[in-house]
C-alpha cells in the first residue's frame, strides 16, 4: 500500500503504518501550522443573496404556514407570496421553495439547523 492521496494543498503518504498514525500526523501538522481560513472566502456564496430552500414535509395542514414561520424568523422580511408548493405525484407529501434574503452562513446554517429539526420536515435542501 504505497502512494499518495491528494486533496486540494493536502497530501498524504501512504505506506503502510496504522490508521490512528496518519490521523495523529494531521492533528499535529493542523495545530502547529493552522490553516489561513478567511469565513469570507470558505463559501462560493455571496452575501446578501436571495437563496432558495427546498423543504419536504407530509401534506397536512398547517405545513406551509409553519415553515413560513420558520422562514420569517431567519428572514424577517420573507414573503409568503414568493413561497413555491408542489405535492408530490401521489399527494402524501408536499414541496414548498422559500426564497429567502440569506446574509450569512451562519444565517443559513441557523435556519437549516431549524428546518431539520422541525417536526413536520421530512428533508430539507
Amino acid at each position: 500500500m504505497g502512494g499518495h492521496w491528494r486533496c486540494g494543498d493536502l497530501a498524504l503518504n501512504l505506506a503502510p503504518k496504522p490508521f490512528f498514525k496518519y490521523f495523529l500526523d494531521l492533528l499535529m501538522s493542523a495545530s502547529t501550522n493552522p490553516p489561513n481560513l478567511d469565513p469570507r472566502k470558505e463559501s462560493l456564496i455571496e452575501y446578501p443573496c436571495s437563496f432558495p430552500i427546498k423543504v419536504m414535509g407530509a401534506r397536512v395542514d398547517g405545513f406551509a404556514e409553519a415553515m413560513v414561520q420558520v422562514a420569517r424568523q431567519f428572514d424577517p422580511e420573507f414573503d409568503p407570496a414568493t413561497l413555491e408548493m408542489r405535492p408530490s405525484k401521489a399527494g402524501n407529501y408536499l414541496s414548498v421553495t422559500l426564497t429567502i434574503r440569506a446574509t450569512s452562513r451562519e444565517q443559513l446554517d441557523n435556519m437549516y439547523l431549524a428546518l431539520t429539526s422541525h417536526p413536520m420536515v421530512k428533508i430539507a435542501l
